[in-house]
C-alpha cells in the first residue's frame, strides 16, 4: 500500500488557506498520513517551493519524527525538539520552524514530503534540508506528498 499525506486544511493542488502564509498567521497547517511501510523507524517532512525565483526555496524541516506518530498538528512551535522528540531544521528563512508561502508574484506550488526511513537520522536539532536528504539516502522505505498553491 502507498503512503498517503493529507491535509484537513486543503486538498492536494488546492490554494492553501492565508491563515496558513506569511500574508496570514504564519502558522504550519495541519498534515496526516497513513500507510506508513513496515521497518519505519522514523519520519521525515521537508516542505518547498520550486516555483520561488532563486530557485528552491525551503519552507520546513522536521525529521525524527516518532514512527508511531499520524499527524502533525496545526500550529507546530517554531521550537528545534518538539514535545514527541521530533526536531526541526533551519529553513531559507533562516530560522527552525515553518515558514509560510509569501510569493513575491504569481501562483506558486508549495510541496510536503513525508518519507519513511528505516533508521532515525544521525543529526541534531537545527539541521538543513541539504543534510537531511544526505542522511536519508539509503534509508527511505517510503514517501509521499501534498501540493498545495497560493497566490498573494
Amino acid at each position: 500500500m502507498k503512503m498517503k499525506l493529507t491535509s484537513p486544511a486543503f486538498k492536494d493542488g488546492e490554494m492553501i488557506p492565508k491563515v496558513y502564509s506569511g500574508d496570514g498567521e504564519d502558522i504550519s497547517p495541519p498534515l496526516e498520513w497513513s500507510d506508513i511501510p513496515p521497518g519505519t523507524q522514523g519520519l521525515a517532512l521537508i516542505s518547498d517551493d520550486p516555483d520561488a525565483p532563486a530557485g528552491d526555496w525551503v519552507h520546513w524541516v522536521v525529521y525524527n519524527i516518532p514512527p508511531g506518530e499520524r499527524l502533525l498538528s496545526k500550529a507546530v512551535p517554531p521550537d528545534s525538539v518538539l514535545p514527541n522528540g521530533a526536531l526541526q531544521g533551519i529553513t531559507d528563512f533562516q530560522r527552525i520552524g515553518y515558514g509560510g508561502p509569501m510569493p513575491p508574484s504569481g501562483t506558486h506550488r508549495y510541496y510536503f514530503k513525508l518519507y519513511a526511513l528505516d533508521a532515525p537520522l544521525a543529526l541534531g536539532p537545527g539541521a538543513t534540508k541539504k543534510h537531511v536528504l544526505r542522511e536519508m539516502e539509503g534509508h527511505i522505505l517510503g514517501s509521499a506528498q501534498l501540493m498545495g498553491r497560493y497566490k498573494r
